[in-house]
């Protein structure tokens, strides 16, 4: 199974691949997709979707899983980062896959043991697990933390037929 994990933003929107078979995880690929600050909004949104086809149809993952964003404090940076999210939802979903969401606590537990890990922890562990991994930015070794979220939780995911554990829970 091939996973590409997202961390939408709308300046850098994190993309790392990993394949899993069983229970052993290895490193494809990662990067990150930078949008044109000093560009329109719906030029900038164009620029995410145009960068997740390239690395869709670069590494034709067979799942995606999107971390959920957080609520700011500013409600026009909230907006634009659901936005970028939106996008970055919709993307995959057009290339047939199926899309689940994590919420960054689950995420970083899931991979450092501790639901309010530091970005550094969470950096350091990715290297930890997936040695090879050369996740060049912090974006990027977000994005494969949701990969591993991923693959350590979809098993339990398909077995409740669920697409996330808030639909699970019901």
């Amino acid at each position: 199974m091939r996973i590409i994990g997202l961390d939408p933003g709308l300046q850098h929107t994190g993309w790392g691949i990993i394949d899993q078979d069983g229970s052993r995880l290895s490193f494809v690929a990662a990067g990150r997709i930078s949008s044109v600050a000093s560009r329109p909004l719906a030029e900038r949104l164009v620029e995410i979707h145009a960068g997740l086809n390239v690395v869709l149809d670069e590494h034709q993952p067979d799942t995606a899983a999107v971390e959920e964003t957080f609520v700011n404090k500013n409600p026009t940076s909230t907006l634009k980062l659901g936005l970028a999210r939106g996008v970055v939802l919709l993307t995959p979903a057009l290339h047939k896959l199926e899309v689940f969401e994590y919420p960054a606590n689950l995420i970083k537990k899931s991979v450092v043991g501790a639901g309010h890990a530091g970005k550094e922890q969470v950096q350091m562990m990715v290297r930890v697990i997936l040695p090879a991994s050369n996740a060049g930015s912090p974006d990027a070794a977000d994005a494969l933390a949701v990969a591993i979220c991923h693959a350590h939780h979809m098993g339990t995911l398909n077995r409740w037929g669920a697409k996330d554990f808030r639909e699970a829970a019901r």
